[in-house]
């Protein structure tokens, strides 16, 4: 435990003060509509939403996760994350602008304009508590983890004590303040969490066990600062590097990561002014998600590795902390002990920014789907907007109740986001296609979704799991998500050939107002055609999706060269930093090119 100085509780409780404040200032105007509780009546800039992003996704448990996987599997193990530029980039070029077009309020809503009959009722209001709860509530329980963890090893802190005070806060400025609240001090919330994570690092690379970035290069086993896992052994470049890249990215569905679009990165989305605000907010979420925001927690993950080299060092140097938390996420909390007065404040409040951000989020966002998506359309058609608010609020009230539990039974970050990963295989293919594929249906996605569920859990919680995929097993290990994706996708694309499409009405409307183009929608266009039915949104240039994926793929070779250009200018590798600096700068060059053409298709 450390001892906290008048400078830092001053910085924490200024930081706290301010959150409050905006909050308020903000309630009646969020109070006077769900429309302005859920998505601030939908006139937000792209670079307020696109800081919301980021400070969205850097939560308290995902420098302890980065921690987790740079000391057990290497800097290369972050690609079972960083794969997932690939989704974030189609989400920009291809799918923002549908989303923003479609002009719904939460992305369940999607599945009344997309689907007809009983099926898209039943998957509006079914994955509104499969998301907005169920899983909802897992991801929040994983960043209250981490906030456990951090005030148990840094502060001393039990994790009921955690959970009131870190709580109680976000809790009540998420309740007062709606999402317009959540996105002005995610604002805040950004700059301290990004200065905190940076001065951190610098400072702990620089303490005398260290002895600076040169030394610490120098006593790290090469193969853990690998920007890309060695390909001399395939039970590491496969599971680390092959099966994200070439199947995880698209097949898969995870919090912020969502194939196609969906969950609270669609909501910002539906919140811009246009399209072009939706698609920049996007773009700049995604660069700084992946290309330079992990190298903080990447360079106090790798000096945590020489000051607390095994879990026994961890365990021994804080002897408080409970057997069932105890795992190598702790390094990271660990390592920020060792900080001096004003800056250890500083993270303090940035970790509490981290959180709070994240939180916020997560219950604006789950709230939206149980007001709007359950309560509205399965119990009160009629309810007034005064009462939808207030239900929005308890609802916010209870999922963090639910989540402050089910975290007290957690034992890592990494546990969770593998429990997660695996029960969304095989359903993305479905969220990427279904924009395009006229013939998808509900009995599509409703297919897709309890088998992913049914067979992650026989492979993962029963005998059977164990017997074909241990090491005296039929297949290696990492053939599970794979085998997962594909068994999933067999059956849900036979289910989808052999039921009913949707009603051609349901379809030319959707076609109307979303405007997808493509192929994949000849047969709608054409019906719509012998019916005199016009298509008001008919593109009269071509079709925007192919140039988007170039777009896509251009972005992603930019990101990742400055991904890897900036991890190469702080090993001191020079030479390759300028190289990976040059071809990240002419792709993005390209891009640039493509991207003004892209606006001016439809």
């Amino acid at each position: 435990m450390i001892e906290l100085s008048s400078l830092d509780y001053t910085i924490i409780s200024c930081f706290f003060s301010i959150t409050l404040i905006i909050g308020f200032l903000v309630s009646k105007k969020s109070s006077s509509s769900s429309s302005e509780y859920f998505l601030s009546g939908r006139n937000m800039p792209w670079w307020l939403l696109g800081i919301s992003m980021v400070a969205t996704t850097f939560s308290t448990d995902t420098p302890n996760l980065v921690t987790d996987i740079v000391r057990t599997s290497g800097v290369s193990g972050n690609w079972v994350w960083w794969a997932f530029l690939l989704t974030g980039l189609l989400t920009v070029f291809v799918y923002a602008k549908l989303w923003r077009r479609s002009n719904v309020n939460t992305d369940m809503e999607f599945y009344e304009l997309r689907y007809s009959g009983w099926g898209g009722k039943f998957l509006r209001g079914f994955r509104a508590i499969y998301l907005g709860v169920i899983f909802n509530v897992m991801a929040m329980s994983g960043v209250t983890l981490a906030a456990i963890k951090i005030g148990e090893i840094m502060l001393g802190l039990s994790p009921i004590d955690t959970i009131l005070y870190a709580g109680t806060i976000t809790v009540i400025f998420s309740t007062v303040g709606g999402f317009r609240g959540v996105v002005y001090t995610d604002f805040i919330l950004f700059f301290a969490a990004m200065v905190g994570s940076v001065g951190a690092a610098y400072y702990l690379v620089n303490i005398p066990e260290v002895g600076g970035m040169a030394n610490l290069i120098a006593n790290t086993p090469k193969d853990m600062l690998y920007l890309t896992p060695s390909f001399d052994d395939p039970d590491i470049y496969i599971p680390l590097l092959i099966v994200p890249l070439a199947v995880q990215w698209w097949s898969s569905w995870y919090p912020g990561a969502e194939p196609g679009g969906g969950g609270y990165i669609a909501q910002r989305m539906l919140a811009a002014k246009d399209e072009n605000h939706a698609i920049g907010a996007t773009f700049f979420f995604n660069v700084m998600h992946y290309a330079l925001r992990p190298w903080p927690w990447i360079i106090v993950a790798l000096a945590s590795l020489i000051v607390f080299p095994d879990l026994a060092s961890i365990q021994e140097a804080f002897p408080n902390v409970s057997d069932d938390k105890l795992g190598h996420d702790l390094a990271y909390p660990a390592m920020l002990t060792m900080l001096p007065s004003g800056l250890l404040g500083l993270v303090v409040a940035s970790l509490v920014a981290a959180y709070m951000s994240t939180i916020s989020t997560h219950l604006n966002w789950g709230s939206s789907y149980i007001v709007n998506d359950f309560y509205k359309q399965q119990i009160k058609k009629n309810a007034s907007e005064k009462e939808l608010v207030n239900i929005g609020r308890i609802s916010t009230i209870v999922l963090f109740l639910l989540s402050a539990v089910f975290a007290l039974f957690l034992t890592n970050a990494l546990q969770l986001f593998d429990v997660i990963l695996m029960f969304g295989a095989g359903t993305g293919l479905i969220f990427i296609l279904r924009w395009f594929w006229w013939r998808i249906n509900a009995w599509s996605e409703i297919t897709a979704m309890f088998v992913s569920g049914f067979v992650s859990i026989i492979l993962n919680f029963t005998s059977i799991g164990p017997s074909l995929f241990s090491d005296l097993g039929i297949m290696p290990t990492y053939y599970k998500f794979p085998m997962v994706v594909l068994f999933t996708t067999v059956v849900w694309v036979a289910v989808t050939l052999f039921t009913n499409p949707d009603s051609t009405e349901t379809l030319i409307n959707f076609c109307r107002k979303t405007n997808p183009g493509g192929p994949g929608w000849k047969k709608i266009k054409n019906e719509a055609l012998r019916k005199n039915i016009e298509l008001k949104n008919e593109p009269e240039k071509a079709w925007s999706v192919p140039l988007g994926i170039v777009c896509m793929l251009l972005g992603s070779f930019a990101v990742y060269s400055i991904l890897f250009s900036t991890g190469y200018f702080i090993y001191g590798e020079i030479n390759n930093g300028i190289t990976f600096l040059v071809i990240g700068l002419s792709f993005a060059i390209f891009l640039k090119h493509n991207w003004n053409k892209l606006k001016k298709l439809k």
